[in-house]
């Protein structure tokens, strides 16, 4: 990927192409729709300034995927951001809405997607959102492959008896 870094169409390109996938995964952390609209912004800024070469776009995109993580969990981690109320989980159920209209299927799904644990929310995020596979999970997020298998389990298994529950009422 030889494209200048400082050009407007590379940096249209990568907001255009990123912004949404980097918000999400923001949120999946931050559970705050402005905080993960700041941290989505940061790390296209990062991208700018670092002016870092990929061999490939997908190198690129689990770099800012990386890069994401690491800008959210150093926000997660500041005494500023454990003393804040966090905003209510509904704003950013109603700006999807407002987007794309969910079935109220969809709807529960994503509710018992963000009441799992971190650990959880991001591997069924990249797994099933972004498209990762278990191996490039293992990758982004630093962990064991073994352990990425384990919490995407997990996750499975926590989502079916909360949804099990949802239905049954």
């Amino acid at each position: 990927m030889n494209e200048s870094l400082h050009t407007n169409d590379f940096i249209n390109k990568a907001v255009s192409q990123y912004a949404d996938m980097l918000f999400r995964v923001c949120f999946t952390y931050l559970n705050n729709v402005q905080d993960a609209e700041d941290i989505a912004q940061d790390t296209l800024l990062k991208l700018v300034e670092k002016q870092p070469v990929f061999e490939h776009e997908e190198h690129q995109k689990a770099w800012l995927l990386r890069v994401a993580v690491n800008l959210c969990k150093n926000r997660l981690r500041s005494a500023w951001y454990r003393k804040k109320q966090p905003l209510n989980k509904n704003d950013f159920l109603n700006n999807i809405e407002s987007k794309n209209p969910l079935t109220s299927e969809e709807f529960n799904v994503l509710l018992a997607v963000q009441k799992l644990p971190l650990k959880y929310r991001s591997v069924i995020h990249m797994f099933y959102i972004e498209g990762y596979s278990i191996s490039e999970i293992s990758s982004i997020l630093k962990r064991k492959e073994s352990t990425v298998g384990s919490q995407l389990h997990r996750a499975r298994k926590i989502l079916k008896s909360m949804l099990k529950e949802d239905f049954d009422e």
